[in-house]
């Protein structure tokens, strides 16, 4: 149960530091951020870096015991990594230099190069290399261990940071229909975490980015401080990040065009909308033409005018290692013209990667690779040597459904978790292999599966909130039950504090005995603002009558409960997940 491990005594709001703030910080741009900082929970120590205050270790316990529970469930074992890594198995990987300035990279004083961990991959291989047989696996190990991820603009509090706790996960199997079944175990364990932690997460097909393999699955949590976007029909289920979403766009109806492309003077035009206000071009009959470097060397990406480029779909379907769009200077040198008058017709020096809405199209306008020059009467097929076709347009909502055609709706989303089949990559890039059953050796192959634990908390909050605070799901508060002493001097008040906190703690369930000498309007702001689920309000007046105040925080239903019966009403509405299991 939430609050396992954890110690259920009654403490005293006195006796540990919750720095509530009357106002909301000025750089708050997402309501966790604010709530939480607002309500005590975490302070910024630098851009991307956050000091965890006495509650929100708190649930941060509460949120690692729930998926420590469900990833033992799945035969998980927990293990800890080092934080620091040797570069040599990053440079074995490829990647050292793959991964960029996100990479935190530290000398020591021998002037050893040292990663600050950002995933365990090649470290959790370097401790399978003990593997001997095929009799050790399956293996499933877990920890819970600080990441570092360089991030360019770190945002929103918690939820785009550059040191943050991870769950991280690796199984090892020996054949793909055994990475095939820890994956699904996997998806069960995150799709039972969320649920309950109150975080209603989407699984939705995913890129797998530089950590490779073969798939992935994104856990996305709907929310307007989320920078994911992602695409679902609700008709039949299919959901996506849209750096892989589809769609089945309608065909299109070209008419035959001109035998050759033709050139057509266009001062001034610098935009896809320029050419079609100014030249009756319509945006869908328009050839985009970009510039990207891919490992080096200059190629031309060609997309619909009115679709827009997913840089992650460009760099899975081309396998760079290295991209960035061209600068002013190399667009000139590779078409000797600038953008906005660029074009795919006629070049064969540069490779042409082309988005598939583009394939058989015909009577299209494009640049002529002349400064306010462009070209009509294009014929995709016949005028332009497309070197590799792919899928690289951004899916919008409304479009079909590639399932079943029904319309698609795009929504913002914090991404709480993702799994990834890594196959052999790590394995065969770090040496490891077992003995199969018939005695030769066996590469294994891995699936790596992550959830951000402060991030985690963060989308609680986001889904869980209104205009006067947090309002924590029972599994994960950091107090389940806050009870407020109306005169803490008063004996009797004192004593029925004692006498409702006892009967509370015996049935288990974690309490906040709210001791402070404030006004009966700041202790109840502050328990709305921190969010606990229930509150217990002692106060003479009531106890005349043998009888306390208990609130629910979720409906804010108020009910008159005699002192001897107030732990079993708490229990009773708050369920199994009060408790210490």
């Amino acid at each position: 149960m939430p609050g396992g491990g954890l110690d259920c005594r009654p403490m005293r709001w006195s006796q540990t530091y919750v720095p509530t703030l009357r106002e909301d910080p000025a750089d708050a741009d997402a309501v966790s951020h604010r709530l939480l900082v607002r309500a005590g929970f975490i302070r910024q120590l630098m851009a991307g870096h956050y000091m965890l205050l006495p509650l929100a270790v708190r649930v941060r316990a509460k949120i690692m015991d729930v998926i420590r529970q469900e990833m033992d469930r799945i035969g998980g074992r927990e293990c800890l990594l080092p934080a620091m890594h040797p570069a040599e198995v990053w440079r074995r990987s490829g990647r050292w230099e793959a991964m960029g300035d996100e990479l935190f990279r530290v000398r020591d004083r021998k002037g050893a190069d040292i990663a600050l961990g950002m995933t365990h991959e090649e470290i959790v291989t370097t401790l399978a290399l003990e593997l001997r047989s095929y009799r050790d696996l399956p293996q499933v190990w877990y920890q819970f261990q600080t990441k570092f991820r360089d991030e360019p603009r770190p945002r929103s509090g918690l939820i785009r940071v550059r040191e943050f706790t991870m769950k991280d996960s690796y199984s090892f199997d020996l054949d793909a229909a055994g990475l095939d079944r820890a994956f699904d175990l996997h998806q069960l364990a995150y799709t039972r975490s969320f649920e309950r932690l109150g975080v209603p997460a989407i699984p939705v097909r995913a890129s797998s980015g530089q950590m490779g393999g073969s798939a992935s699955v994104e856990f996305a949590c709907p929310s307007e401080a989320g920078e994911d976007r992602v695409v679902r029909c609700r008709a039949c289920g299919y959901a996506a990040n849209v750096e892989k979403a589809t769609s089945a766009l309608p065909a299109a109806t070209d008419g035959p065009g001109p035998p050759a492309p033709e050139r057509f003077p266009t001062p001034g035009v610098r935009t896809i909308e320029d050419l079609a206000s100014a030249h009756q071009a319509p945006a869908d009959r328009q050839v985009k033409t970009l510039v990207y470097v891919l490992d080096g060397r200059p190629t031309l990406v060609l997309l619909r005018g009115d679709h827009s480029l997913v840089d992650q779909k460009l760099f899975d379907a081309t396998g760079a290692a290295e991209a960035r769009p061209a600068r002013p200077t190399e667009i000139r040198d590779a078409l000797g013209a600038s953008a906005g008058s660029l074009g795919a017709v006629g070049v064969a020096h540069l490779p042409v990667v082309a988005d598939e809405a583009l394939r058989g199209r015909r009577d299209l306008f494009t640049g002529a690779n002349l400064d306010d020059v462009h070209l009509r009467g294009v014929d995709v097929d016949r005028d332009i040597r497309v070197g590799r076709w792919a899928d690289l347009r951004e899916v919008a909502a409304g479009e079909p459904c590639p399932v079943c055609g029904e319309p698609l709706e795009a929504l913002r989303a914090i991404e709480v978790g993702h799994i990834f089949k890594l196959g052999s990559r790590y394995a065969e890039a770090l040496g490891l292999s077992v003995l199969g059953p018939d005695g030769q050796p066996v590469t294994p192959v891995m699936g790596s599966y992550g959830i951000g634990v402060e991030r985690a908390m963060a989308a609680i909050v986001e889904c869980h909130h209104d205009a006067a605070g947090i309002v924590w799901p029972v599994a994960v508060a950091p107090f389940v039950t806050d009870v407020v002493a109306l005169d803490p001097g008063d004996p009797g008040v004192a004593e029925a504090v004692e006498a409702v906190t006892g009967r509370l703690e015996a049935a288990g369930t974690d309490v906040l005995v709210d001791d402070r000498d404030e006004r009966p309007g700041v202790k109840f702001r502050d328990a709305e603002l921190i969010g606990f689920p229930f509150r217990v309000t002692v106060g003479a007046r009531d106890l005349a009558a043998g009888r306390v105040e208990l609130v629910r925080r979720d409906t804010g239903e108020r009910q008159a409960v005699p002192v001897d019966a107030v732990a079993d009403r708490v229990l009773s509405l708050a369920g199994p997940a009060a408790g210490r299991g």
